[in-house]
């Protein structure tokens, strides 16, 4: 394993910020109505207060109030998440409670999905952040803490579950532009336009929306690179276009059709370890269907759905094709998902019945062997009841995966009404994560390390398994809430990456030293907790407030997890300054956390940095919405341990656009 030096153990930031939190829960009295509705935590609706579980909601005002390009700059600020630039270039990841993204969950409509077994790792899961039109979103529901027990394998972080908006009964359209520009470096313009219209078909009938977005962001240089020939951002351009139908069968049944496709093209510079600068071209291209029946009935309620996607990927880089003989990568992922799942009334418990098959197809030049092909299959119940005061939520699934067998996913979780507007929550959860094709297929190589070695996968790969446990309180009502959790995660078998000296398969050797593949680390631990707290002033001022504190560490030899802040702090203020003119402003705190560093082969630590942001929305007509700021306000810069990596922060950058609706 690559060596990590000691890390003392900083001091928590003052539990003081509790303090100015929970005294709030005095001022008001007024009781709790259903705030930011949330259907992903048991996929029936409760509110973030009766949700049971650690939730959090951005609505569509909320992305309108800065620039957002993809789910990662859409949940930046929420208690819990900490957004790593976990490959360079400009590329984002998500990150729940300390863990990587490889254990968020990302879903849209309640539907998973998916590229991970065309991207390896070091790629983040910025495709998928990246598959969305972020115009086509009307809320963002992010559930923090494991969620097997409904959703499977890849949830022991958290769920990421994506809403997009649906056709409307009335005529409306509209479109919007948005431009960014840094302040300095070379180029980075960013360009954003996007439009959509959605009406009746057919009146009381057919419904249906057309929703289409186009980025295109030029390569960002900076002075803070290990070398003035890379890029600090790669050049971007996409193009998407979603649109769905809903057919009104009668007052009890709907069926759902949606449809979307995404161009995702990206280009840079690359350091392969400072003695070469290859062009890394990528190019994907994403396209799904959905076909959904929905049904009320008389005492419950069914839902049946089929989901396809297909991603494919050609990769191009020079550091890659050279050194396979001129030969570039093409990847195709194809992902058949039918689902089913019932909900009734039995006396006092509401029960969800569900059941889910899943094959993935994966074809890759990379891979030494033949295509290959996954299924898998689940079985999923959960039991909601009220005992007096207290809401329980019980529920267990059971997954078969061919290649790992059966796991069994059970969870408890309380929610203890104190009154309508205070609660204690709290519960215990497994879950699991399968090892992905890459990790696990012998046969499958992969160039890495910038050129210096292979990733090989490991067929000894056994699947990593979690049991995690939270404890909090949570106050709301119409002007204040305020809460703390407290979590703990204890990972069995993490999936982790090591460097040997050869691998064989069959008895031939397959790749030459130095080779980097995965093992299981047999013991982490991620504990800690957060708190948050949002606060109306007045009608026109509202302050938000939260801060978690994660120490994620192998606990055979304790050491930190690379790439996981103990200490990330957001405070935040909006404030209506005139009936048509509204401001916000943001502040970021990210602590000190450690980097891997392949030219000198160790782990080090990096210290904190602060981001500041500032926004305005002016609403010049009922039709016409105008906006503009600035992002990293005082042009703060990543220590000197970061930018040996290049994990480099993007300075001042000023922003403006427009939105019109009809």
């Amino acid at each position: 394993m690559p060596s990590v030096r000691t890390i003392s153990r900083p001091r928590h930031l003052p539990l003081t910020l509790l303090g100015a939190l929970l005294p709030m829960l005095a001022i008001a009295s007024e009781p709790v109505t259903l705030q930011n509705e949330v259907i992903t935590a048991t996929q029936t609706a409760h509110s973030e207060l009766s949700a049971p579980a650690s939730v959090s909601v951005v609505t569509r005002d909320d992305l309108d109030k800065l620039p957002v390009y993809n789910l990662a700059d859409a949940v930046k600020y929420l208690p819990g998440v900490y957004i790593s630039p976990s490959s360079t270039y400009g590329r984002k990841e998500i990150r729940l409670r300390g863990m990587d993204s490889d254990y968020t969950l990302l879903l849209v409509n309640g539907r998973r999905i998916n590229s991970r077994e065309a991207l390896v790792s070091n790629y983040a899961n910025d495709f998928d952040l990246s598959s969305i039109p972020m115009a086509a979103i009307e809320r963002i529901e992010v559930i923090r803490g494991p969620m097997s027990s409904l959703y499977g394998a890849d949830a022991i972080g958290g769920v990421v579950n994506v809403i997009l908006c649906k056709p409307t009964a009335d005529t409306r359209a509209g479109i919007a532009y948005g431009y960014e520009h840094p302040t300095e470096g070379d180029s980075g313009d960013s360009h954003k336009t996007s439009g959509y219209i959605s009406g009746a078909l057919i009146e009381d009938k057919l419904l249906g929306n057309l929703i289409v977005e186009g980025t295109d962001q030029a390569a960002w240089g900076s002075d803070q690179t290990t070398s003035p020939l890379i890029d600090a951002a790669e050049k971007r351009q996409n193009a998407s276009a979603y649109g769905s139908l809903s057919w009104l069968l009668d007052e009890r049944q709907s069926i759902d059709l949606d449809l979307s496709y995404r161009e995702d093209d990206r280009k840079g510079t690359w350091s392969n370890s400072g003695f070469a600068f290859p062009t890394n071209v990528q190019e994907m291209e994403r396209s799904a269907f959905g076909l959904t029946h929905n049904g009320s009935w008389d005492g419950f309620n069914s839902r049946v759905r089929y989901y396809y996607e297909d991603v494919d990927l050609m990769d191009d880089s020079e550091v890659m094709t050279d050194l396979r003989g001129g030969r570039f990568s093409n990847v195709n992922q194809t992902n058949h998902t039918v689902d089913g799942q019932v909900t009734a009334f039995l006396g006092n418990h509401l029960l969800t019945l569900g059941s889910e098959l899943r094959r993935t197809e994966l074809s890759h030049s990379n891979n030494l062997g033949s295509e290959i092909e996954i299924d898998q299959q689940a079985l999923y119940l959960q039991d909601e009841l009220s005992l007096g005061q207290l809401d329980i939520t019980l529920g267990a699934r059971w997954d078969d995966h061919e290649s790992y067998g059966t796991e069994f996913s059970p969870r408890a979780y309380g929610v203890y009404n104190l009154s309508d507007s205070w609660v204690i929550k709290g519960g215990v959860g497994k879950s699991f994560k399968a090892p992905s094709i890459a990790q696990s297929d012998p046969t499958y190589v992969e160039i890495a390390c910038r050129g210096y070695c292979v990733t090989v996968g490991n067929e000894d790969l056994k699947p990593e398994t979690a049991t995690s446990y939270e404890l909090g309180t949570f106050y709301q009502n119409d002007r204040l809430q305020a809460g703390i959790m407290f979590f703990q995660t204890d990972i069995e078998d993490m999936i982790s990456t090591e460097t040997t000296r050869l691998i064989r398969v069959n008895g031939q050797i397959v790749a030459a030293d130095p080779v980097l593949t995965t093992y299981n680390q047999p013991h982490v631990r991620i504990k800690g907790y957060e708190l948050q707290g949002n606060y109306l002033l007045s009608d026109r001022i509202g302050l938000r407030a939260n801060y978690t504190y994660s120490d994620a560490r192998d606990r055979d030899t304790d050491e930190p997890i690379r790439n996981s802040p103990q200490h990330i702090a957001n405070l935040g203020a909006d404030w209506q300054a005139l009936p048509k003119l509204g401001l916000n402003l943001d502040y970021q705190y990210t602590g000190s956390q450690y980097l891997y560093d392949v030219a000198r082969s160790g782990a080090f630590e990096t210290g904190a940095f602060h981001t500041l942001s500032l926004g305005a929305r002016y609403q010049a007509t009922k039709q016409l919405t105008l906006n503009g700021g600035l992002n990293n306000l005082t042009n703060e810069k990543r220590d000197e341990v970061a930018q040996a990596v290049d994990n480099i922060l993007m300075g001042r950058t000023l922003f403006v656009g427009f939105a019109y609706d009809i």
